[in-house]
This record gives C-alpha cells, sequence and structure tokens, in this order.
C-alpha cells in the first residue's frame, strides 16, 4: 500500500514525539508499505518566526523567514528514520526533486505538480522522502507558501497526484469527534465522516483538516485522521469519505414560504424548536429555515402548506411572544452546492447580482460552508436557474 502519511507540529513537537512519528513510520516500511512524509515545523515554530518580524518584510523575505521551521522538522525526522536503519531524503523547495510549484499567486500549477509528484512516487521503493509541508516554490525557485492549514494541503495534494492510497493526517486530536470533548462529556470519536460534513464543520471552528486540503481529495483517495499517540499509520481515527461535486439543482416541486413574526423573537429561548416540534409532530417536513431580528420563516413543500399554517398558527395564539404568521407559495430553490465555494472570495455576490440584473427579486438567501440556496418565485425558477449555470 502507497500511504502519504502528514505530521502536524505537535506530532513533531519535542524529541520524543519524533522518535514516536519515526517508529510508525519505520514500523509500516517494514511491513513492506511505501510511505512519503510531509512534515509541519516542529510545534508552533512557524508563529514563533512570524511574531519575531518586527519589520517591514517582503513576501518573499517572509517565505524565507517561516520556511526555517519545516526545514528543520525534515532534517530532525530523517536523521531518525536514518537511526531506525530506514533509507530516507529530506525534500525541500531547491531540491532537484521538489514536487509542489506554484505561480506567483501562491496558486498550484497543477500540471507541473502533478508531473513532479508522480515522478516522486516512482522512487518510492525502498526510499521514504520527507517533504516540508506548507511550502512552495514558484518557476523562478522562489519560496512561497500554501497559507494557514498548507501542510495539510500538501499532504492530500500528493497522496492524489501520487496515486496513493491513503493520506494519514498525524495530529494531536482523536481524529474528528462528536463534540469538544474540553466542553462536552462522553465525546467519542467519529468512525466515518463526509467530506462535505467535515468542511462544514472547519469552516466553522473545527480544527481537524485544513478545509483547503479536502479540495484535493477525490474517491479514489482514502483520508484518515489519526492521534500522535495512537503510533500506528495503519489503523483507527476517522475515516474522511467522498470527493466534492460542483452541483447546482432546482428543486422540482414547489414549496411554501410560511413566515412568523413576534416582538423580539431572537431573544426568545428555545422558540425555534417550539415551533419545529409543533411542525414535526403533524409530520410536516422543513426543508429550510431562515431567521430574522423579529420573524422566523419556514420553507415546507405547497401540498401540506395549509396544514402547516394551521399548526403554526396555534403556536401564535398560545404565545404572547408571537404576533402573525403569513404564507407566500409556490417558492422555487435552487441550490448550488461544492466545495470549492468557500474559496472564491465574492462568489455569493457572482452568484446573486445577475439574477438581481435580470429583475428577479430573490426572496431569501440561506449559505453554508458549501452551499447556497437561493429562493425566488415559482415563475422565476427557470430563468434563475439559467443565470446560475451560465455564472458557474
Amino acid at each position: 500500500m502507497r500511504v502519504v502519511a502528514k505530521f502536524g507540529g505537535t506530532s513533531l513537537g519535542s524529541g520524543d514525539r519524533i522518535n514516536r512519528a519515526a517508529d510508525s513510520i519505520a514500523a509500516a516500511v517494514a511491513q513492506g508499505h511505501e510511505i512519503a512524509v510531509v512534515a509541519s515545523a516542529m510545534g508552533s515554530t512557524t508563529d514563533e518566526l512570524l511574531d519575531e518580524i518586527k519589520f517591514d518584510a517582503t513576501d518573499r523575505d517572509r517565505a524565507e523567514i517561516v520556511s526555517m521551521g519545516e526545514r528543520t522538522s525534515v532534517r530532525m525526522l530523517k536523521a531518525a528514520l536514518g537511526a531506525r536503519g530506514v533509507d530516507a531524503v529530506f525534500l525541500e523547495p531547491g531540491s532537484d526533486e521538489w514536487p509542489v510549484v506554484t505561480n506567483d499567486l501562491g496558486e498550484i500549477e497543477v500540471e507541473e505538480t502533478a508531473s513532479r509528484a508522480a515522478a516522486l512516487a516512482d522512487r518510492l521503493d525502498g526510499v521514504v522522502p520527507v517533504v516540508t509541508g506548507f511550502l512552495a516554490q514558484n518557476a523562478e525557485g522562489e519560496i512561497t507558501t500554501l497559507g494557514r492549514g498548507g501542510s495539510d494541503t500538501t499532504a492530500v495534494m500528493l497522496g492524489r497526484y501520487m496515486d496513493a492510497d491513503e493520506v494519514v493526517i498525524v495530529t494531536d486530536v482523536e481524529g474528528v469527534m462528536t463534540g469538544d470533548p474540553h466542553v462536552v462529556e462522553g465525546a467519542r470519536n467519529v468512525a466515518r465522516i463526509t467530506v462535505d460534513e467535515l468542511r462544514n464543520l472547519s469552516f466553522r471552528g473545527a480544527e481537524v483538516v485544513a478545509p483547503s486540503a479536502l479540495s484535493y481529495k477525490d474517491d479514489g483517495l482514502a483520508v484518515r485522521v489519526v492521534h500522535y499517540q495512537h503510533g500506528d499509520l495503519l489503523t483507527g481515527g476517522t475515516r474522511i469519505e467522498g470527493q466534492f461535486e460542483n452541483l447546482i439543482d432546482m428543486q422540482e416541486e414547489p414549496l411554501a414560504c410560511l413566515t412568523v413574526a413576534g416582538r423580539a423573537i431572537r431573544n426568545r429561548p428555545g422558540i425555534l424548536a417550539d415551533l419545529s416540534q409543533a411542525l414535526r409532530q403533524s409530520d410536516i417536513n422543513i426543508d429550510s429555515v431562515a431567521s430574522g431580528m423579529d420573524s422566523i420563516t419556514f420553507y415546507v413543500a405547497e401540498d401540506v402548506a395549509e396544514e402547516a399554517e394551521n399548526v403554526l398558527h396555534g403556536e401564535v395564539v398560545a404565545d404572547e411572544s408571537l404576533s402573525s404568521i403569513t404564507v407566500e407559495d409556490p417558492i422555487a430553490v435552487v441550490r448550488v452546492t461544492g466545495g470549492e465555494l468557500p474559496n472564491q472570495p465574492g462568489v455569493i455576490q457572482g452568484i446573486l447580482s445577475p439574477i438581481a440584473e435580470a429583475g428577479i427579486n430573490i426572496h431569501d438567501v440561506i449559505t453554508s460552508a458549501t452551499s447556497v440556496a437561493i429562493f425566488v418565485a415559482w415563475d422565476d425558477r427557470e430563468r434563475t436557474l439559467e443565470i446560475v449555470q451560465g455564472e458557474l
């Protein structure tokens, strides 16, 4: 099996941890597996170096300075592997076999990087390359960087272009957890999670795998997250499944828009739960929810709109903090889903502006880390879909 193993800064934060990492790599090599390693800077070296730049450094000088953390890590890890009888070589920008190439804007040159990564894969038999994460070089050989979480990006990208079977992210968390173990009791490891689920969590604060890395994952590449104390690269942790797909979808059946208004509704604890539970008890599925300062809007199938209105009206009458309910239908929804959406500044404006310029009124926009849902009048649905398809 061919594996790209990425060791984060915490997993290389001391001599003992470097020894633990080297042990796990040596064990996998001894079992006959082909291993390539991506190493982050030890501990918090990169942040410490950045903090010490108290002068107006150019981007090139800044990249050269922060590269020292990764350069140290690969040398330490290569030496530790050598002490275990493993034939290893460290690679950094400027090395003849360096694989990651960007343009001057830090964007990956896909064709050149893929070619170099494939060449590196050809020499994996018996040799373990230890590659600096986060770093790249441009066509002139100058050091560039891949941004925050760049070591994860290096690992998954190389895994894809080196035709690896699996990428293992070795870090200081037990894979993906059901919740923050420092905050909630009984948090446990999640054995499997999809890229879309994880990316939504990542863009909302979960620090497991850098979102930018997941865009390089395809269905043929397994990605797993394990704790550095686990000591085994080939088992355990959380398996990340699937790949991002860019989809534009228009719901075939019309929706109804039910808006409940109330005084200072945002300060009324449990109001959303109460209204949702009332609909649930009547077996009415909620397609989407949007909230404002003094209102909550539910989108449900149009054929249950009358029943839903009666259910929610009962809640309005029973709760003095609620004022009224109104219904509008038929409503259409066009959804754009894509793993790259968060990496495109202005992408939402780029989708919505042409719709507005066409004179189409947008009833609601609901966004997540990887999707945009656009609600318009039913008669405007075909034109809206055509505009969105033309923009993406």
